[in-house]
């Protein structure tokens, strides 16, 4: 499945392998995906900042300060994704 969120240089690719994923554990399963989520978040997180420097560029700072509170709001649920990894982790 190709999700390009709207941007032509975004694309990454879901593979489902359900022969592989009906081998994994729910706790192996949960941290593939949280481990997931957080690449995928940092990636958005650098898309809307890279947009919020442009949209400033363009005498669009209302739609600047949005942008960079939606990078704030994305690295912040990372942190809870991140928190959720290291107890799956034993940490």
């Amino acid at each position: 499945m190709n999700h390009d969120h709207g941007d032509p240089h975004h694309h990454h690719y879901h593979h489902h392998a359900e022969e592989r994923a009906a081998e994994l554990s729910f706790d192996e399963k949960l941290v593939k995906l949280l481990d997931h989520w957080i690449r995928h978040n940092r990636d958005h997180a650098k898309t809307y900042s890279e947009w919020a420097e442009k949209a400033a560029a363009e005498s669009r700072g209302e739609v600047a300060v949005l942008l960079n509170e939606a990078v704030s709001r994305t690295l912040e649920l990372n942190r809870c994704f991140e928190k959720a990894l290291k107890k799956l982790q034993g940490a």
